[in-house]
């Protein structure tokens, strides 16, 4: 494994991280039961094809997944997409990539706090979304400062919790298609259905499924934190990816069939609404509970964890204020950045409130461009640099990559690139003035 020393760094976080903690990390990041929160939004602008979506998603996140192996393996570094386009690109692709990795990370806990509050709402109506947001923000805040290793270990349990609250619902939907409560098993409709299929309704339903599929990449802002092989983080993106994938790909699809002739009242419940169908209202409420744990929680301390690794990267480098880079003398993680982070989810959650939708789509519209990048930056270096012939791992994948992302950039709902465009200019604003305030011209190492 290369050595950080070699990239001008000096080891600072703990490695204590085995292949399978990134593993579970990346599997609880992504969360298998994703779809618990956003299958209505979905099921809507699919016209009902919510597992086309997710196979659509899951072939675009795949070969980005073989771009972050690829690497992970030659800049074993913490920082992500941040560090891949910044060594493997330019210094101001690098920048940029980070810069738009941080509109999906810093904002995706925010998400994930209101999905929470959402699903908690029928149960508890009197309780305030800002008092769960207080609650979910506190709780993973602390236990990120206390130690990787910490988040790890709570991070197993809450893997094992989730994986039997989906084959609950699996077997009681299968049980209810091909039972007497619903009838008529599985279909393919949910797949394809020739009466409402387009490409440019996949493509929008698609930009907020593959919000489900954003965590993977997570794992490699644990580059410095685990002590397996040089492949250990590429290997454990690729696996979980695929499991993940067809995790979400099997329980969508029997959620379509369940939810034949349902009319939802709100589209932010509508799963619990379908399980309620299939099983009945200890399903129903067994989801709701399970799934707040899951975003609230598990998937929200991931997400947390690997922001604050983000801002330490690129605060290291100088690109962020360098307070961000401080880390714990006793914990050894980057605790001001995770503060900062749990100030910024309880901001955007408040602004948001109810409109979880417009979130979702500005989340992806970040990583989306975040991984243009990446894969801009696989073939810069694998094939330009190194003079590579790994043809299809360093150019084709890239490639399919980029068609599939950028189509969904493009049908992306327009106040998300709106809105995307508003944080690249004021990135781009933020670059010229730091630029300048370094006095010093940026090297073009092309």
């Amino acid at each position: 494994m290369s050595s950080l020393e070699e990239f001008g760094y000096r080891e600072e976080l703990r490695r204590s991280l085995t292949t399978r903690d990134l593993l579970v990390y990346g599997m609880i990041f992504m969360v298998p039961i994703a779809p618990y929160g956003v299958f209505g939004f979905v099921w809507h602008d699919a016209k009902g094809m919510v597992p086309l979506a997710y196979l659509v998603g899951l072939a675009g996140m795949f070969s980005t997944a073989v771009s972050y192996a690829t690497m992970s393996r030659e800049f074993p570094v913490a920082g992500s997409v941040y560090s891949y386009a910044r060594h493997g690109l330019h210094e101001i692709a690098g920048f940029f990539a980070g810069w738009l990795i941080l509109l999906d990370y810093i904002l995706v806990p925010a998400l994930l706090y209101l999905m929470s509050a959402a699903a908690l709402q029928p149960i508890l109506p009197h309780v305030p979304a800002a008092v769960w947001l207080g609650g979910f923000v506190a709780f993973n805040a602390t236990v990120n400062v206390l130690g990787v290793h910490l988040t790890a270990r709570v991070n197993r349990y809450l893997l094992w919790i989730e994986l039997a609250s989906l084959a609950a619902f699996v077997g009681a939907g299968l049980w209810a298609l091909y039972g007497t409560r619903v009838g008529g098993g599985l279909t393919l409709r949910p797949i394809y259905d020739p009466a409402v299929f387009s490409p440019s309704l996949i493509a929008g339903a698609t930009s907020i499924a593959v919000l489900s599929f954003l965590g993977f990449d997570g794992i490699s802002t644990l580059a410095e934190e685990h002590r397996g092989a040089a492949d250990a983080v590429g290997r454990a993106t690729l696996l979980a990816l695929t499991l993940i994938g067809a995790l979400f790909v099997v329980q969508t699809w029997i959620a379509s069939d369940l939810a034949r002739g349902m009319h939802f009242t709100s589209l932010a419940t509508a799963f619990y609404d379908v399980a309620d169908r299939a099983g009945g209202r200890w399903l129903r409420l067994a989801t709701i509970l399970v799934s707040v744990l899951a975003t609230g929680v598990a998937n929200a301390m991931a997400a947390q964890a690997a922001v604050s690794r983000i801002l330490f990267a690129m605060a290291r480098d100088g690109r962020l204020p360098s307070a961000l880079a401080r880390v714990h003398p006793r914990f050894r993680t980057p605790y001001f950045s995770t503060v900062v982070v749990a100030a910024v989810s309880l901001a955007v959650g408040l602004l948001f409130g109810g409109r979880i939708d417009d979130l979702s789509r500005v989340v992806n519209f970040g990583a989306l461009c975040g991984f243009v990048l990446l894969h801009l930056s696989v073939i810069n270096h694998c094939l330009r640099r190194r003079r590579s012939r790994r043809w299809v791992r360093h150019l084709v994948l890239p490639l399919l990559g980029l068609a599939v992302i950028g189509y969904v950039l493009y049908e992306m709902n327009a106040s998300a690139k709106w809105l995307g465009a508003a944080w690249i200019a004021i990135g781009s604003v933020y670059y010229v003035v730091l630029a300048a305030r370094s006095r010093r011209p940026v090297a073009l190492d092309l």
